[in-house]
């Protein structure tokens, strides 16, 4: 790949790149953010590595899902994420909608870029999160799901199910969720179909 150059000619700026993983082994460094070299002194001049920025998270359940969301919750922060625990804070039974609401809420009015959502099995806490405009909440059961949600749906707000899936294949999941970038392309065009739907609904709901 090309460098970029930026700011005076004796700094070089290199994105990180498949050249610089397969030139990782001779040169020692990090293959994670980007990377400046000074371009005078390359081979007698320290990499300086600029980290790539976490995703801000928002995170709540009912009480089915409270061991595992406490479980994701401790796993997200010993990773150096920013966590937002909107609850429940114990297994006293409480309403998923309240929960899936908070989530979605904190995620359209970008305190959060990213959500997850766990009830008992994922469906009540997603169709309450998905009432919220803006949010694209996807139930997912395996890394393939969480993978596709991502990748096809642009997804923003990851639904599991407490009573569903381990505390391990959730954290498993949520690592792929967070690290799966959207495709875009013939993917765009269907979730501009599915804005225009809310935009129409929200339009005729202002008309009643």
């Amino acid at each position: 790949m090309l460098p970029l150059f930026l700011g005076p000619p004796e700094f070089r700026l290199w994105r990180n790149s498949a050249s610089i993983r397969a030139n990782r082994s001779d040169s020692g460094l990090c293959n994670r953010g980007l990377i400046i070299y000074n371009r005078a002194g390359f081979s007698r001049t320290k990499a300086v590595t600029i980290p790539p920025t976490k995703p801000r998270i928002a995170i709540g359940s009912d009480h089915a899902g409270f061991c595992v969301k406490e479980t994701i919750r401790t796993y997200l922060e010993s990773a150096g994420y920013a966590v937002s625990d909107l609850g429940t804070s114990s297994e006293q039974s409480v309403d998923y909608p309240d929960y899936g609401k908070a989530v979605g809420e904190r995620v359209v009015s970008k305190q959060a870029d990213f959500g997850i959502a766990v009830c008992g099995t994922g469906i009540g806490i997603s169709i309450a999160a998905n009432k919220v405009p803006g949010v694209r909440a996807a139930l997912a059961h395996d890394l393939n799901t969480a993978r596709l949600a991502r990748e096809h749906n642009d997804a923003n707000v990851l639904a599991l199910g407490g009573r569903v899936v381990t505390g391990e294949a959730a954290i498993e999941m949520v690592q792929v969720f967070l690290t799966t970038a959207y495709l875009g392309g013939r993917h765009q065009r269907r979730l501009d179909k599915i804005t225009a739907i809310e935009k129409e609904e929200r339009a005729q709901a202002a008309k009643r």
